[in-house]
């Protein structure tokens, strides 16, 4: 009988032989990968750089494949603008392995040295997690991001991308083996996996994969929380949210808004809503709709707005709706008040942002809303790992618990308890011979 057979419950396939073979020697090269140098893993990442570099156009022309039959399968035009990687795009990604090479090592760290007992000396030391299952839609440029992150943190991973991106992904996996392949980590602590069938059946392997990380729909990254008891690392949806209180500068709160909505629309971190106090909704959307308009953008509002010139009614779903398209819910509040209230009722805690002068009104903005990131007067295109200075990101989680927001090297790691002493027996301590001092050594 067969291994590859699906789950009655849950439509999970259980894994295979092959499979559970394959995911073992990643996992064994992920052990070994633990153990280098941070020097080795440095030249690991500007070795495969340089791979990357020199497959440039490879890597181009399989992408320009993928787009031509995604354009044939009516991919819509969010996931396009994902997609595509053209040669400063890749350039960009094969820029961000360079930098992530040059961060500080995340591993070896010392987080806490204590002397229990004289002689009895506990550290804190930062490990990597281990095996790394990541799987995402789209953007082939996250292939790069992901194992970059990975080997420098010293995890070994298992990718999968989309269907769409077949051609891409598979051919930035050869660079990256060729780079890895000349250096001392073992290529084999990168592993792409290529079917749907496998993606899932790599939810069942709690006894091999650490952490699973999803980059992709909402529909998605709940599939694989419910699916798995491997612990997941993500967030569902992206309804970003951007304030104009009644005290901002009108010039600066247009400029952000437009910027926040049409940097980039198919990002995560793209505003979806825009809230406005009474008090400036009409001098605001006076200004900012011809802005909107400029750019493409569709302006969905509620009772109010309309009767300032958008165009559209927004319907109670548009709130709750994640468009990662040139599409922006508008609502006029009455306060800071309603604001938080119905960014608390339709948030998903990824990035929200407030425009005001009031230091006051920003304070109690930031400190209210429980986001992984609360901006005031900027952007919420800045959350993200590149631009945290992270050198780039696996993904950006939305959940209380650490790591929240844009997840780079710090989110990679854990750590453990190392207790060295001289023949201590727990014995001696409870009879009152030996007795705890408890001193910190720095």
């Amino acid at each position: 009988m067969s291994l590859n057979v699906m789950s009655k419950d849950s439509g999970v396939p259980n894994p295979s032989n092959e499979l559970f073979l394959r995911v073992g020697e990643v996992r064994s090269a992920a052990k070994k990968l633990s153990l280098t140098t941070n020097e080795q893993r440095r030249e690991a990442l500007l070795s495969m750089a340089d791979a990357l570099a020199s497959s440039s156009s490879k890597i181009v022309e399989a992408n320009l494949r993928d787009l031509k039959q995604a354009e044939v399968d009516g991919l819509n035009e969010s996931l396009l603008a994902r997609l595509k990687l053209d040669e400063a795009k890749l350039a960009g990604a094969i820029e961000g392995v360079r930098k992530v090479a040059l961060l500080p090592d995340p591993i070896g760290l010392c987080q806490l040295k204590r002397e229990l007992a004289d002689g009895l000396i506990l550290e804190r030391i930062t490990v990597p997690l281990g095996l790394l299952g990541i799987i995402f839609e789209a953007r082939p440029d996250a292939v790069i991001q992901i194992a970059s992150l990975a080997i420098r943190s010293g995890n070994g991973a298992l990718l999968k991308g989309g269907s769409e991106a077949s051609y891409t992904n598979k051919e930035i996996m050869n660079s990256l083996h060729q780079g890895l392949s000349l250096t001392k980590v073992d290529s084999n602590s990168l592993c792409l996996l290529t079917s749907r069938e496998e993606s899932m059946a790599m939810l069942r392997l709690d006894s091999l994969v650490d952490l699973i990380i999803p980059r992709g729909s909402n529909e998605l990254v709940r599939f694989i929380q419910d699916n798995t008891r491997i612990p997941v690392l993500g967030h569902a949806d992206g309804v970003c949210h951007l304030y104009i209180d009644q005290d901002a500068d009108i010039e600066q709160g247009v400029l952000i808004a437009i910027d926040s909505k049409t940097q980039y629309p198919a990002a995560c971190n793209a505003i979806e809503t825009l809230l406005i106090h009474e008090s400036v909704a009409a001098e605001f959307l006076n200004k900012a709709i011809p802005g909107f308009k400029k750019c493409g953008v569709t302006l969905r509002g509620d009772d109010r707005s309309t009767t300032y010139g958008v165009l559209n009614m927004a319907s109670e779903e548009d709130w709750s709706t994640e468009y990662l398209d040139l599409i922006l819910s508008i609502k006029i509040v009455s306060d800071l008040k309603e604001a938080l209230e119905h960014i608390h009722l339709y948030g998903s805690r990824h990035t929200d942002a407030i425009v005001t002068n009031n230091k006051e009104v920003a304070e109690m903005f930031l400190r209210s809303v429980d986001s992984a990131g609360v901006y005031h007067n900027c952007s919420t295109r800045f959350a993200d790992g590149f631009r945290y200075g992270f050198g780039a990101e696996v993904g950006i989680s939305t959940q209380t618990l650490p790591p929240r927001g844009p997840v780079g090297l710090e989110g990679l790691v854990t750590y453990k308890y190392f207790l060295k002493g001289e023949g201590h027996i727990a014995d001696e301590f409870a009879s009152g011979v030996k007795t705890f001092i408890h001193q910190d050594l720095f």
